[in-house]
This record gives C-alpha cells, sequence and structure tokens, in this order.
C-alpha cells in the first residue's frame, strides 16, 4: 500500500501532494495559477464548487458556490481522489474542458465547456461609493494585506475626511492563507483575539492577537459574505463580528474551518494534513457552521 493510496482514508483536505501538485500549490500562494479558476472541495465522493475565482473562466460561465461537479470530459468522477479531479482540470491555457454540473433546483446535470486560462488572483479592487470606500478581495494569497492597505489608503485621499466608512466584499472568496487572514483582520482591530488554531490536544492550541493600529481609524465597516465565503475569509469576517468591529451582511458562509499543515518532502512534493480547526474569538468552530451575518440579505445570482 502506498502513501498515495492510504490518505484518502483521512479528510477530504488531507492529501499526498507529488512534485508537480506541490509545486502548482507554491504558485497558487503567490497569487497566479493555470487552470479554469474554482475553489473546490469533496462532498458526498462529488466535487462541490466553494466559489469561483473573480475573472476566470468559471466565474464567466456562471459556475455556481455549491455546484456539484459530476464529470469532468464525459468521464463520471463519481469516488475519484480530489486531487486527481483536480488534476484532470488543469491543462495547458487555451485548451478545452467540459464539466458536468449538478445544480440545486435544476432537475437534470448539464455541461459547461471551459476554455482553460492562467489565473490570475488580484490582491484586491477598489472604489469609490460617494463617501464611503468599496474594498473587495477575491482571495488570500501572499499579496492581501499588502492589497487591502493600499485600497484603503487610495480611498482616504481620494474621498478626503469626509469619508463615512468602508464595505469589505468577501462574497465567494474561497480563502487562503492564514497569516494574510490574521493580517487583514489586524488591520481593523486595535487589540484582541483574531482566532485560535486548537488541535487534538490543547497544548497545540494557539491564539493569534491583534496589535495597535486601525487602518480605517475607526470608520464604520461592513462586510459582505455570502455561501462562497470561506477559510481564511472566515476568519476575517468572525474576527471583526465577535468585536463587533464590523456588520456582517448576507448569508452564512460556506463552514469550511479546517487547518492544514504543508510538510515538504524535498524532490518527492509534500503533504498536506488537516492538523486543527479555527474558531473565532467568542470561541465558535467555523467548520462545517460558518459565520451567520448580523444582518440576513439574500442575493439573486443570474
Amino acid at each position: 500500500l502506498s502513501l498515495h493510496d492510504a490518505l484518502p482514508i483521512l479528510d477530504p483536505h488531507s492529501s499526498y501532494m507529488d512534485a508537480k501538485a506541490y509545486g502548482d500549490m507554491q504558485v497558487t500562494t503567490k497569487g497566479e495559477f493555470g487552470g479554469v479558476g474554482i475553489e473546490v472541495t469533496l462532498e458526498d465522493g462529488l466535487i462541490k464548487v466553494v466559489s469561483p475565482i473573480d475573472g476566470t473562466p468559471a466565474a464567466r460561465a456562471g459556475i455556481k458556490s455549491g455546484d456539484r461537479i459530476a464529470g469532468i470530459d464525459g468521464q463520471s468522477i463519481a469516488g475519484m481522489p480530489l486531487n486527481d479531479s483536480i488534476d484532470k482540470m488543469k491543462g495547458a491555457p487555451g485548451s478545452k474542458v467540459t464539466l458536468t454540473i449538478l445544480r440545486e433546483g435544476e432537475k437534470k446535470p448539464f455541461d459547461v465547456a471551459l476554455t482553460r486560462a492562467i489565473v490570475h488572483v488580484d490582491a484586491a479592487s477598489s472604489r469609490r461609493e460617494g463617501d464611503v470606500g468599496y474594498v473587495r478581495l477575491p482571495g488570500f494569497n501572499e499579496q492581501t494585506a499588502d492589497g487591502l492597505e493600499k485600497a484603503v489608503a487610495k480611498l482616504k485621499k481620494e474621498i478626503g475626511p469626509g469619508i463615512k466608512g468602508y464595505v469589505l466584499d468577501l462574497r465567494n472568496n474561497p480563502g487562503g492563507l492564514l497569516d494574510q487572514a490574521i493580517q487583514v483582520s489586524d488591520d481593523f482591530l486595535n487589540s484582541g483575539e483574531v482566532v485560535s488554531t486548537r488541535g487534538r490536544h490543547s497544548e497545540d492550541t494557539q491564539r493569534y492577537d491583534a496589535h495597535p493600529g486601525d487602518i480605517t481609524d475607526g470608520k464604520p465597516v461592513v462586510v459582505l459574505i455570502n455561501g462562497g465565503t470561506a477559510s481564511a475569509s472566515e476568519i476575517v469576517s468572525g474576527a471583526l463580528q465577535d468585536h463587533k468591529r464590523a456588520t456582517i451582511i448576507g448569508t452564512r458562509s460556506f463552514g469550511k474551518g479546517s487547518v492544514q499543515t504543508v510538510i515538504p518532502l524535498g524532490s518527492n512534493g509534500g503533504l498536506r494534513l488537516t492538523t486543527a480547526r479555527y474558531y473565532t474569538p467568542s470561541g465558535k468552530s467555523i467548520q462545517a457552521k460558518g459565520i451567520t451575518p448580523d444582518i440576513e440579505v439574500q442575493q439573486d445570482i443570474p
């Protein structure tokens, strides 16, 4: 029995990564990777879409959070390991792939044809909405906190001292790096716990705290979330909600609150193992529960 064969008995977020997969992961965290542009997880033997990434082939084709992928290029992927399914969706930019989609409310599966592309994940985008600053974070890579800080500085200068507050849009944000989630939360907080990670043993618990300095100068903040808000973006939402630093608006988030530790294996790639779970400052687990908004607002998705 090989290591690769043994690991699928663990949760779907744990896996052996060969040298190629390990390299792909490193590229992803730097903010650029190849593919169709969807964050996925495994559920009931099918691939479930956490969210499409802004501006990617999947997003342009109308793939939605909660969609399930039953087949790739006409081949059923029921029971296939998650990494194998992901590999089948990858390919050279310009090549085509067809996904068979199961969607709640649709009676029959349907096919979506996609043209693969290099996916660029922007750290942040922003714009002025009257006297309110709007900032969109589509993911959490190495550029995210820096992008947020630059966006806020730009909005302060553009709107001036009359700025009333900020909207932080984390809808369909599939998450990413823990340290970036902590830094983004810290950017809005002056003190207090941001998140804790709790493992099998109590001595494994780690707590991360905010430092003095609020880049918005204490202005009101609204955070937008939905069912595609997951992982790192749930850490930010939970921290700002528990500290009553922001009003959370939208629908309940995805509930991906597990921590993956990556163990490098040199030229053999690496191991990605689930080792802990995320807890908000008030002690609530994010896993499978998500963040409940302060104000629930349903959004029609075209």
